[in-house]
């Protein structure tokens, strides 16, 4: 199941596009990783049909946006390159090579969870092997929950082909009028609103849970739906559409809501870029099909397992605890607590880092809860770019409008995938009195911040929070993230300037300590590599750690090769797409990298510069980040680079999340030259970063009580081997 090696020599110049991994194949490769998760058996079996899921369901995303942008290239005939010299056609070759590849895993994968399913004694049963008492209580379930939402749509000169939405499976029918001795064709689209896998009641004394198909008891039942003709031939298909939303020229803000609404509305009827069909489907109809929806030979796949896989995650019943997870209940930070949970005293007393999802979101709930019932609370700034569809933070700041407060919303609508809520978030907070923000017609604003003002001593006094992710209170139980709250008044001004850079383009002439993208986020990063680089130099230790989502950028990746070929040694963590070569000879052989796949999905980004003392060291600067990096991060988007200063914070960031991060080698895979990956071997010492985070508690949260208390095993940094190890306290 392990990617084979791509073969490719080691570029011999520093300018050979070869020096690059290709953007698309790279995050392929972490999608085979996400689907090596599914087929590991150290993995819990429901977890393994999660990973699963999650597999299909980014492959899903990356067909209906980043390929379908290639191929409006292609068709477009641009002649645009990549960054590893591939025109859009060689592009599309490529990347339709490495989707093969991982569709025939998944498929692998998924026999093998059926397998282990039925095993576990969870059943995915055809109608054909059920008992008379089941195939009963299954055509009552059929009459009273499924039969009126179906609507079957005969094609005929009178009748078009119907539209099928984005992501739609639906069954093609022919038909034979038994009565008039004609056939017909007719779509049957499988309503989204009802479960792909419908649960049949237990037997008694029996613990096995079984599971229907919809399409199967559809095909069972199709004689309720059309009494009077003969089934000849059955199958499903389903379309992939174009799901990028391309809005061009400026617009006031209240013309770009409208001109999102409308945008929205092109997504679910976009070109179809995949039409995937069941292999029992027979020919003429598959010819049929790609007739009737206009789809070239190269757009067809044909599957002979689910279509729709990540639908599989349904299967995942939570009684059956013994197959999921153990339950992690996250931590609420003690110091808060011992300040009677006033955020502000604990804020004001020292900085706070709260690293999710160990601990809990609640905080930055109740950090805001606080500021809107606050009377000496002035005013509310905050960023939105995804959140959660019942979100408490949306509330909580609808209720401090109401209550009088200034509240201010960046509301970002062009959050792929979540322009509809944010729309809706927008309404409802101007109706509540908020002031709603909608930014950058040619930026996205991706920071995440939240600025509070005070007034406290006859004086104004700000409180802010940096985050690396969403204010989303269901995603930070499963992200990995950092939440930074101070009252630093130069980050604090820092913060003003951005919201005031914003709201009224109000653009500063210098921050005091953020780098801010697209302004000096960019060139910041380039100096502290320069920095890095001259303390090579020098003959003093130079060193860069980074934790990150994504290493893109042309631009920062060839800055990286030069500091490794002056002798700067860097580590690195990248989740997934990764565009960098490490360990080439005379290239990048001071730069190591890796990724970690888990329990946990990592978000946060961390850098650090050793800054003439290597890694860790008490006078390293550290700093965390919304961005990656990317071009549209460093370019294109609002981000923010945020200094870590405080002591407690600093070692916390430093010498307990980075360390345990490069110390991980249960869920780690180590990025080879060629860019495939290979999984850490856990043979001499077996650890989880995320079991460390989940059973030990944060330095900066802990509290005085806990200070007190043994504290967990420390973990150090051998600089010259380049490993961490466990030293107990």
């Amino acid at each position: 199941m392990h990617e084979q090696p791509i073969t490719m020599q080691p570029p011999p110049l520093r300018e050979d596009p070869r020096r690059f991994i290709n953007r698309e194949v790279s995050w392929l490769a972490f999608d085979r990783r996400v689907i090596e998760e599914a087929a590991n058996p150290r993995q819990p079996l429901l977890e393994r049909v999660r990973f699963l899921a999650i597999s299909a369901s980014n492959l899903d995303e990356f067909m209906a946006v980043r390929v379908a942008s290639i191929e409006a290239q292609h068709a477009g005939r641009l002649n645009i390159k990549t960054d590893d010299n591939l025109t859009p056609r060689q592009h599309l070759a490529v990347i339709d090579e490495h989707v093969t590849h991982l569709l025939t895993d998944q498929r692998t994968v998924w026999f093998d969870l059926y397998r282990d399913l039925v095993q576990a004694g969870i059943h995915i049963l055809d109608p054909q092997e059920l008992s008379p008492g089941d195939l009963k209580w299954l055509e009552n379930y059929f009459h009273d929950n499924i039969f009126l939402a179906l609507t079957p749509l005969a094609i005929d000169p009178s009748h078009p082909f119907p539209f099928i939405p984005n992501g739609g499976v639906a069954l093609a029918l022919h038909l034979r009028d038994k009565q008039r001795k004609q056939t017909i064709n007719v779509i049957l689209p499988l309503p989204l609103q009802i479960p792909r896998f419908i649960r049949l009641p237990a037997h008694e004394d029996d613990s096995v849970i079984r599971f229907v198909m919809l399409e199967a008891v559809l095909k069972q039942f199709l004689h309720f739906l059309f009494p009077l003709s003969e089934i000849m031939a059955a199958g499903e298909f389903r379309v992939l559409r174009d799901s990028e939303i391309r809005v061009t020229g400026a617009a006031e803000a209240d013309d770009l809501m409208h001109t999102y609404e409308s945008a929205l509305k092109t997504r679910y009827r976009g070109a179809i870029i995949r039409l995937s069909m069941a292999n029992t489907m027979p020919g003429e109809m598959r010819e049929f099909l790609a007739e009737q929806l206009d789809v070239s030979p190269e757009k067809i796949v044909i599957r002979s397992s689910i279509l729709r896989l990540a639908d599989v995650r349904q299967l995942i019943v939570p009684e059956r605890t013994d197959l999921l997870y153990p339950p992690y209940e996250p931590r609420f930070p003690e110091r808060i607590r011992e300040f009677n949970g006033d955020c502000f005293a604990a804020i004001t007393h020292k900085d706070i880092i709260v690293h999710h999802p160990y601990e809990s979101f609640d905080v930055v709930l109740q950090f805001l809860r606080q500021a809107a019932a606050d009377p000496n609370v002035v005013a509310i700034k905050q960023t939105l770019y995804r959140t959660s569809k019942d979100s408490p933070i949306v509330q909580a700041l609808i209720e401090a409008a109401q209550a009088g407060k200034a509240v201010t919303a960046m509301v970002e609508l062009k959050a792929r995938f979540d322009e509809e809520a944010n729309i809706r978030w927008a309404r409802d907070l101007e109706h509540a009195g908020a002031q709603v923000v909608f930014g950058f017609m040619d930026l996205k604003t991706h920071a995440k911040m939240t600025l509070i003002v005070r007034r406290e001593n006859n004086a104004l006094r700000s409180y802010v929070h940096f985050g690396t992710g969403n204010y989303h209170h269901e995603t930070a139980r499963i992200y990995t993230d950092l939440s930074y709250f101070t009252s630093d008044q130069a980050l604090c001004n820092d913060a003003a300037a951005m919201f005031n850079y914003m709201t009224g383009y109000a653009k500063p002439e210098s921050f005091k300590k953020l780098a801010v993208a697209p302004l000096t986020l960019r060139k910041t990063l380039v100096k502290l590599i320069d920095e890095e680089i001259a303390h090579a130099k020098a003959g003093k230790p130079a060193q860069i750690w980074a934790k990150l989502n994504a290493l893109v950028d042309p631009g920062i990746i060839d800055k990286l090769y030069e500091a490794s070929c002056a002798g700067v040694h860097i580590d690195m963590i990248v989740r997934g797409a990764c565009c960098l070569r490490p360990g080439v000879p005379e290239l990048s052989e001071n730069i190591r990298i890796k990724s970690i796949v888990g329990r946990f999905l990592e978000h946060s980004r961390i850098v650090a510069f050793g800054a003439g003392h290597g890694l860790p060291h008490d006078n390293a600067k550290v700093f965390i980040s919304s961005a990656d990096w990317m071009p549209r991060n460093l370019d294109r988007r609002i981000e923010t680079l945020v200094p870590i200063e405080n002591t407690t914070v600093h070692q916390q960031v430093l010498d307990q999340i980075m360390v345990a991060n490069f110390k991980d080698t249960r869920q780690s895979w180590d990025m080879q030259p060629d860019g495939s990956y290979r999984r850490a071997d856990s043979s001499e010492e077996d650890f989880s970063a995320h079991d460390y985070f989940m059973t030990n508690p944060s330095l900066s949260g802990r509290g005085a009580n806990l200070a007190k208390k043994s504290l967990p095993p420390r973990l150090k940094y051998q600089r010259k081997t380049r490993k961490p190890v466990v030293k107990e306290n």
